[in-house]
Protein backbone atom coordinates (compact mmCIF):
# COMPACT_ATOMS: atom_id res chain seq x y z
CA UNK A 1 0.00 0.00 0.00
CA UNK A 2 1.49 3.73 -1.15
CA UNK A 3 2.48 5.97 2.13
CA UNK A 4 1.82 8.48 -0.42
CA UNK A 5 -1.93 9.83 0.77
CA UNK A 6 -1.56 13.73 -0.06
CA UNK A 7 -1.99 15.54 -3.52
CA UNK A 8 -2.01 19.12 -4.60
CA UNK A 9 -3.94 19.97 -7.03
CA UNK A 10 -3.93 22.84 -9.25
CA UNK A 11 -6.95 25.02 -9.44
CA UNK A 12 -6.06 28.74 -10.09
CA UNK A 13 -4.94 30.64 -12.58
CA UNK A 14 -6.25 32.69 -15.34
CA UNK A 15 -5.98 30.57 -18.61
CA UNK A 16 -5.50 33.43 -21.39
CA UNK A 17 -4.73 30.92 -24.16
CA UNK A 18 -8.64 29.72 -23.87
CA UNK A 19 -10.94 32.79 -23.96
CA UNK A 20 -12.93 34.12 -24.07
CA UNK A 21 -14.23 30.41 -22.36
CA UNK A 22 -12.47 31.17 -19.40
CA UNK A 23 -13.69 34.49 -18.76
CA UNK A 24 -16.67 33.23 -17.28
CA UNK A 25 -15.73 29.54 -16.34
CA UNK A 26 -12.56 28.15 -14.05
CA UNK A 27 -10.39 26.48 -16.91
CA UNK A 28 -10.01 23.06 -14.87
CA UNK A 29 -14.07 23.23 -14.89
CA UNK A 30 -14.26 22.82 -18.49
CA UNK A 31 -16.16 19.43 -19.83
CA UNK A 32 -14.36 16.97 -21.56
CA UNK A 33 -16.65 13.92 -22.22
CA UNK A 34 -19.21 16.33 -20.42
CA UNK A 35 -16.89 15.88 -16.97
CA UNK A 36 -15.08 18.56 -15.46
CA UNK A 37 -11.56 18.08 -16.51
CA UNK A 38 -10.25 18.25 -12.89
CA UNK A 39 -12.47 15.18 -12.04
CA UNK A 40 -10.41 13.29 -14.40
CA UNK A 41 -6.79 14.18 -11.91
CA UNK A 42 -8.65 13.32 -8.66
CA UNK A 43 -9.82 10.27 -10.12
CA UNK A 44 -6.31 9.48 -11.00
CA UNK A 45 -5.21 10.25 -7.49
CA UNK A 46 -7.75 8.42 -5.94
CA UNK A 47 -7.26 5.26 -7.91
CA UNK A 48 -3.61 5.65 -6.96
CA UNK A 49 -4.37 5.75 -3.18
CA UNK A 50 -4.81 9.18 -2.36
CA UNK A 51 -6.61 10.37 0.67
CA UNK A 52 -6.52 13.91 1.07
CA UNK A 53 -6.02 16.60 -1.82
CA UNK A 54 -5.46 20.50 -1.57
CA UNK A 55 -6.44 22.56 -4.14
CA UNK A 56 -5.38 26.20 -4.60
CA UNK A 57 -7.67 28.56 -6.07
CA UNK A 58 -7.90 32.40 -7.37
CA UNK A 59 -8.90 34.49 -4.67
CA UNK A 60 -12.49 34.69 -4.22
CA UNK A 61 -13.13 31.52 -5.99
CA UNK A 62 -16.15 29.52 -5.40
CA UNK A 63 -17.02 27.98 -8.93
CA UNK A 64 -14.69 25.30 -8.69
CA UNK A 65 -15.39 24.52 -4.50
CA UNK A 66 -19.39 24.72 -5.31
CA UNK A 67 -18.87 22.18 -8.61
CA UNK A 68 -15.79 19.70 -6.66
CA UNK A 69 -16.99 19.58 -3.29
CA UNK A 70 -15.53 18.07 0.22
CA UNK A 71 -14.28 15.51 -1.44
CA UNK A 72 -16.89 12.51 -0.35
CA UNK A 73 -18.05 11.80 -4.35
CA UNK A 74 -14.58 10.13 -4.08
CA UNK A 75 -14.59 9.00 -0.58
CA UNK A 76 -11.28 11.60 0.21
CA UNK A 77 -10.96 14.80 1.97
CA UNK A 78 -10.65 18.09 -0.31
CA UNK A 79 -9.36 21.17 1.04
CA UNK A 80 -8.81 24.52 -0.83
CA UNK A 81 -6.32 27.35 -0.32
CA UNK A 82 -6.16 30.70 -2.02
CA UNK A 83 -3.34 31.69 -4.21
CA UNK A 84 -2.09 34.98 -2.26
CA UNK A 85 -0.13 37.31 -3.47
CA UNK A 86 -0.68 36.91 -7.28
CA UNK A 87 0.24 34.65 -10.14
CA UNK A 88 4.00 33.43 -9.01
CA UNK A 89 4.91 30.16 -10.56
CA UNK A 90 3.72 26.43 -9.93
CA UNK A 91 6.40 26.07 -7.55
CA UNK A 92 5.19 28.96 -5.49
CA UNK A 93 1.66 27.01 -5.44
CA UNK A 94 3.33 24.08 -3.39
CA UNK A 95 4.72 26.27 -1.27
CA UNK A 96 1.75 27.53 -0.06
CA UNK A 97 0.34 24.26 0.64
CA UNK A 98 3.29 23.15 3.27
CA UNK A 99 1.40 23.31 5.98
CA UNK A 100 -0.91 20.83 4.43
CA UNK A 101 1.43 18.29 3.85
CA UNK A 102 3.75 18.91 6.40
CA UNK A 103 6.81 16.72 6.43
CA UNK A 104 4.76 13.40 4.48
CA UNK A 105 5.55 12.94 0.27
CA UNK A 106 3.33 14.02 -1.61
CA UNK A 107 1.82 14.18 -5.43
CA UNK A 108 1.73 17.41 -7.07
CA UNK A 109 -0.86 17.49 -10.20
CA UNK A 110 -1.42 19.87 -12.56
CA UNK A 111 -4.97 19.43 -12.95
CA UNK A 112 -5.28 20.60 -17.09
CA UNK A 113 -2.86 17.40 -17.51
CA UNK A 114 -4.96 14.50 -18.74
CA UNK A 115 -3.15 11.23 -18.85
CA UNK A 116 -4.66 7.75 -19.74
CA UNK A 117 -2.77 5.06 -17.84
CA UNK A 118 -2.54 4.50 -14.35
CA UNK A 119 -0.29 6.77 -11.82
CA UNK A 120 0.52 3.77 -9.63
CA UNK A 121 3.99 2.79 -11.16
CA UNK A 122 5.13 6.23 -10.71
CA UNK A 123 4.54 6.34 -7.32
CA UNK A 124 6.16 2.84 -6.72
CA UNK A 125 9.22 3.65 -8.00
CA UNK A 126 9.41 6.83 -6.57
CA UNK A 127 9.29 5.05 -2.95
CA UNK A 128 11.18 1.60 -4.04
CA UNK A 129 14.01 4.00 -4.82
CA UNK A 130 13.71 6.57 -2.11
CA UNK A 131 13.97 9.01 -4.14
CA UNK A 132 13.45 12.76 -3.00
CA UNK A 133 11.97 13.65 -6.57
CA UNK A 134 10.07 11.75 -9.35
CA UNK A 135 9.49 13.64 -12.85
CA UNK A 136 7.37 12.15 -15.27
CA UNK A 137 8.41 12.99 -18.36
CA UNK A 138 7.01 12.76 -22.28
CA UNK A 139 8.72 12.59 -25.47
CA UNK A 140 6.80 16.09 -27.63
CA UNK A 141 7.53 17.58 -31.10
CA UNK A 142 8.00 21.05 -29.77
CA UNK A 143 10.12 20.85 -26.39
CA UNK A 144 10.72 24.24 -25.95
CA UNK A 145 6.90 24.88 -24.85
CA UNK A 146 8.09 22.72 -21.41
CA UNK A 147 10.64 22.14 -18.95
CA UNK A 148 12.73 19.77 -21.04
CA UNK A 149 15.27 17.28 -19.69
CA UNK A 150 19.04 17.50 -19.88
CA UNK A 151 21.21 14.38 -20.24
CA UNK A 152 24.67 13.63 -19.86
CA UNK A 153 26.50 11.33 -22.54
CA UNK A 154 25.59 8.12 -20.12
CA UNK A 155 22.40 8.98 -20.47
CA UNK A 156 21.90 10.72 -16.91
CA UNK A 157 19.60 13.17 -16.30
CA UNK A 158 21.56 16.49 -15.32
CA UNK A 159 19.50 19.41 -15.50
CA UNK A 160 15.69 20.78 -16.15
CA UNK A 161 15.80 23.59 -18.75
CA UNK A 162 12.87 25.43 -18.91
CA UNK A 163 10.84 26.43 -22.14
CA UNK A 164 14.77 26.36 -23.55
CA UNK A 165 15.15 27.77 -27.00
CA UNK A 166 17.29 25.00 -27.87
CA UNK A 167 16.15 22.16 -26.63
CA UNK A 168 18.67 19.63 -25.27
CA UNK A 169 16.61 16.45 -25.65
CA UNK A 170 12.63 15.61 -26.56
CA UNK A 171 11.96 15.00 -23.27
CA UNK A 172 9.42 17.70 -21.88
CA UNK A 173 8.41 17.03 -17.88
CA UNK A 174 4.94 16.90 -17.96
CA UNK A 175 2.58 17.71 -14.89
CA UNK A 176 2.74 15.20 -12.16
CA UNK A 177 5.43 14.88 -10.06
CA UNK A 178 6.38 13.41 -6.71
CA UNK A 179 8.31 14.59 -3.94
CA UNK A 180 9.39 14.69 -0.27
CA UNK A 181 9.93 17.48 2.38
CA UNK A 182 13.23 18.40 0.05
CA UNK A 183 11.04 20.60 -1.92
CA UNK A 184 10.63 23.06 0.07
CA UNK A 185 14.88 23.13 0.85
CA UNK A 186 14.78 24.00 -2.12
CA UNK A 187 12.46 26.62 -2.62
CA UNK A 188 13.78 28.20 -0.14
CA UNK A 189 17.13 28.36 -2.16
CA UNK A 190 15.40 29.87 -5.86
CA UNK A 191 15.09 32.88 -7.00
CA UNK A 192 12.17 34.39 -9.28
CA UNK A 193 12.74 33.94 -13.24
CA UNK A 194 12.70 36.75 -15.64
CA UNK A 195 8.87 36.56 -15.70
CA UNK A 196 8.60 36.88 -12.01
CA UNK A 197 7.84 33.71 -10.80
CA UNK A 198 8.94 30.79 -9.25
CA UNK A 199 9.88 28.08 -11.67
CA UNK A 200 9.01 24.38 -11.05
CA UNK A 201 12.06 24.03 -13.15
CA UNK A 202 14.25 25.71 -11.01
CA UNK A 203 13.51 23.68 -8.24
CA UNK A 204 14.33 20.97 -10.04
CA UNK A 205 17.28 21.78 -11.42
CA UNK A 206 19.16 22.79 -7.54
CA UNK A 207 17.74 19.27 -6.66
CA UNK A 208 19.86 17.88 -9.21
CA UNK A 209 22.98 20.01 -8.67
CA UNK A 210 22.72 19.31 -4.81
CA UNK A 211 22.70 15.80 -4.82
CA UNK A 212 19.41 14.88 -3.90
CA UNK A 213 17.72 11.76 -5.38
CA UNK A 214 15.84 12.66 -8.62
CA UNK A 215 14.42 10.03 -10.91
CA UNK A 216 12.09 10.42 -13.67
CA UNK A 217 9.38 7.74 -16.11
CA UNK A 218 8.54 8.31 -19.00
CA UNK A 219 4.77 8.18 -19.57
CA UNK A 220 4.21 5.44 -21.66
CA UNK A 221 0.78 6.13 -22.86
CA UNK A 222 -1.32 9.12 -23.71
CA UNK A 223 -0.79 12.47 -21.93
CA UNK A 224 -1.56 16.05 -23.22
CA UNK A 225 -1.69 19.47 -21.35
CA UNK A 226 -4.80 21.38 -22.31
CA UNK A 227 -3.32 24.77 -22.20
CA UNK A 228 -4.84 25.26 -26.29
CA UNK A 229 -8.42 24.89 -27.99
CA UNK A 230 -7.07 22.64 -30.05
CA UNK A 231 -6.09 20.41 -27.05
CA UNK A 232 -9.36 20.35 -25.29
CA UNK A 233 -10.64 19.20 -28.52
CA UNK A 234 -7.94 16.26 -29.07
CA UNK A 235 -8.29 15.40 -25.05
CA UNK A 236 -12.27 15.31 -25.30
CA UNK A 237 -12.02 12.76 -28.58
CA UNK A 238 -9.21 10.51 -26.77
CA UNK A 239 -11.42 10.54 -23.77
CA UNK A 240 -14.55 9.29 -25.76
CA UNK A 241 -12.47 7.05 -27.10
CA UNK A 242 -10.83 5.35 -24.00
CA UNK A 243 -14.01 5.45 -22.52
CA UNK A 244 -15.65 3.45 -25.54
CA UNK A 245 -18.76 5.41 -25.83
CA UNK A 246 -21.02 5.16 -28.40
CA UNK A 247 -23.98 7.28 -27.74
CA UNK A 248 -24.56 8.56 -24.42
CA UNK A 249 -28.19 10.52 -24.14
CA UNK A 250 -28.75 12.38 -20.67
CA UNK A 251 -32.13 12.57 -18.71
CA UNK A 252 -35.35 14.79 -20.13
CA UNK A 253 -33.50 15.04 -23.34
CA UNK A 254 -36.27 15.79 -26.12
CA UNK A 255 -35.39 14.09 -29.45
CA UNK A 256 -37.58 15.15 -32.72
CA UNK A 257 -37.70 13.91 -36.18
CA UNK A 258 -34.44 14.07 -38.69
CA UNK A 259 -31.82 13.47 -36.10
CA UNK A 260 -28.47 11.13 -36.59
CA UNK A 261 -26.30 10.36 -34.18
CA UNK A 262 -22.31 9.38 -35.61
CA UNK A 263 -20.76 7.53 -32.47
CA UNK A 264 -18.91 8.32 -30.10
CA UNK A 265 -21.62 10.95 -28.75
CA UNK A 266 -22.27 12.56 -25.54
CA UNK A 267 -25.53 14.12 -24.51
CA UNK A 268 -26.32 15.90 -21.03
CA UNK A 269 -29.44 16.33 -19.85
CA UNK A 270 -32.68 18.09 -20.53
CA UNK A 271 -31.11 18.94 -24.33
CA UNK A 272 -33.81 19.25 -27.13
CA UNK A 273 -32.40 17.87 -30.91
CA UNK A 274 -34.02 17.84 -34.03
CA UNK A 275 -33.42 17.33 -37.70
CA UNK A 276 -29.37 18.14 -37.21
CA UNK A 277 -26.29 15.61 -37.25
CA UNK A 278 -24.21 15.01 -34.23
CA UNK A 279 -20.83 13.74 -34.00
CA UNK A 280 -18.57 11.69 -33.74
CA UNK A 281 -16.50 13.11 -30.92
CA UNK A 282 -18.96 15.93 -29.78
CA UNK A 283 -20.58 16.53 -26.56
CA UNK A 284 -23.37 18.71 -25.34
CA UNK A 285 -23.61 20.64 -22.50
CA UNK A 286 -27.21 19.90 -20.18
CA UNK A 287 -29.97 22.46 -21.59
CA UNK A 288 -28.89 22.33 -24.74
CA UNK A 289 -31.37 22.73 -27.71
CA UNK A 290 -29.97 21.79 -31.70
CA UNK A 291 -31.76 22.09 -34.52
CA UNK A 292 -31.10 22.01 -38.00
CA UNK A 293 -27.06 21.84 -37.55
CA UNK A 294 -24.37 19.73 -38.39
CA UNK A 295 -21.94 19.40 -35.65
CA UNK A 296 -18.64 17.25 -35.68
CA UNK A 297 -15.55 17.09 -33.57
CA UNK A 298 -16.73 19.92 -30.48
CA UNK A 299 -17.65 20.64 -27.46
CA UNK A 300 -20.77 22.88 -26.86
CA UNK A 301 -21.10 23.40 -23.06
CA UNK A 302 -24.35 23.68 -21.36
CA UNK A 303 -27.79 25.96 -22.18
CA UNK A 304 -26.29 26.23 -25.78
CA UNK A 305 -29.03 27.71 -28.73
CA UNK A 306 -27.92 26.36 -32.23
CA UNK A 307 -30.87 26.80 -34.37
CA UNK A 308 -29.44 27.00 -37.91
CA UNK A 309 -28.41 25.29 -41.14
CA UNK A 310 -24.99 25.88 -40.27
CA UNK A 311 -21.67 22.89 -39.90
CA UNK A 312 -19.83 23.37 -36.98
CA UNK A 313 -16.76 21.68 -36.17
CA UNK A 314 -13.51 21.52 -34.27
CA UNK A 315 -14.98 24.10 -31.92
CA UNK A 316 -15.61 25.02 -28.40
CA UNK A 317 -19.08 26.72 -27.92
CA UNK A 318 -19.38 28.45 -24.07
CA UNK A 319 -22.34 28.25 -21.71
CA UNK A 320 -25.76 30.00 -22.81
CA UNK A 321 -23.77 31.09 -26.57
CA UNK A 322 -26.75 31.58 -29.32
CA UNK A 323 -26.36 30.84 -33.63
CA UNK A 324 -29.54 31.42 -35.06
CA UNK A 325 -30.55 32.12 -38.63
CA UNK A 326 -32.44 35.50 -39.56
CA UNK A 327 -34.07 35.05 -42.75
CA UNK A 328 -34.72 38.53 -43.37
CA UNK A 329 -30.84 40.16 -43.81
CA UNK A 330 -27.93 39.35 -45.81
CA UNK A 331 -25.48 39.75 -43.07
CA UNK A 332 -24.63 38.27 -39.96
CA UNK A 333 -25.11 39.68 -36.41
CA UNK A 334 -22.18 39.11 -34.22
CA UNK A 335 -22.05 39.66 -30.26
CA UNK A 336 -18.12 38.50 -29.16
CA UNK A 337 -16.41 38.43 -26.47
CA UNK A 338 -12.95 39.45 -26.55
CA UNK A 339 -10.10 37.21 -28.25
CA UNK A 340 -13.06 35.03 -30.02
CA UNK A 341 -12.50 33.27 -33.52
CA UNK A 342 -14.96 33.50 -36.09
CA UNK A 343 -14.09 31.56 -39.51
CA UNK A 344 -16.12 31.72 -42.62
Amino acid sequence: MSKITKAILTGGGRATRLRPLTSTINKHLIPLANQPMIFYAIEKAVEAGIKEIYINTNPGEVQLQNQVGDGSRWGIKIEYFEQTGGPQGIAHVVKLAEKFVGDESFMFYLSDNIVLGTLKPFIKKFEEEKLDCLLTMSKVADPSQFGVAQFDAAGKLTDILEKPQNPPSDMAVTGIYLYNKSFFKAFDQIQKSARGEYEISDIHSYLLKNGYKVGYQEITGWWKDTGKPEDLILANRLLMETNQVKVEIGKNTRQGSGVKFIAPVIIGDDCVIENCVIGPYTTLGPGTTVKNAQITNSIILDNCRIEAPIKISDSIIGKGATVIKDDHTDFHRLLLGDQTLVEF
